[in-house]
């Protein structure tokens, strides 16, 4: 008698997780993190090309060490930052993407610098790097856009019916998602005096 309970309560279970789509939110958890990867390769990609382009900016622009310098510490401070896929949650994101932004702003600044400089402008090795680095900006763009997409169709799984009875139970929470950055709502200015 307990052989066939133990067997009603087997046929029971998986009857459950199949309505509720187990296998359909974990390979949708999977998705979400390996497009969380894919963003981190690309940020980290970017990183490893900081420090070549820092050495070409010093070369020719070797009054701007202040430029420099926060270039080499926002750098430091984004790649300080990594978060384990389970970890990912809208506080540990958002410190992630604050010290991505840092960085941003502070290659602006070093970009911005190389106007200075036409000999630095001019340099191939400046030109090539400058061109990576864009390529870069490029593939994390797209990057966010996929792991963006995963997680909205993760999300939605989540608190579809009747999986969202199931979902949490099972450990499925939901997953955070890019903010935009600050002041992003206002086109820039241009000015052409």
């Amino acid at each position: 008698m307990k052989a066939i309970i133990r067997l009603a309560a087997v046929v029971l279970a998986v009857f459950a997780l199949q309505s509720c789509n187990y296998n359909s939110l974990v390979e949708d958890q999977q998705g979400v993190d390996q497009a969380w990867a894919e963003v981190e390769n690309q940020y980290q990609r970017r990183a490893d090309l900081i420090p070549n382009l820092v050495n070409t900016v010093k070369g020719y622009a070797k009054h701007e060490s202040s430029t420099l310098e926060k270039v080499t510490e926002a750098r430091a401070k984004a790649t300080s930052i990594t978060i384990n896929p389970e970890d990912l949650n809208e506080e540990n994101l958002a410190r992630f993407q604050q010290a991505q932004n840092g960085l941003t702003g502070a290659l602006k600044s070093l970009l911005a610098v190389s106007e200075a400089y036409p000999d630095l402008k001019a340099n191939e090795n400046f030109r090539d790097l400058q061109t990576q680095l864009e390529g870069t900006e490029n593939r994390i763009t797209t990057a966010r856009g996929r792991y963006t997409e995963a997680v909205r169709n993760y999300n939605t799984a989540i608190k579809k019916f009747p999986t969202l009875i199931y979902a949490g139970i099972l450990g499925f929470k939901p997953k955070p998602q890019f903010s935009a950055e600050a002041g992003a709502e206002k086109a820039p200015e241009v000015n052409f005096d």
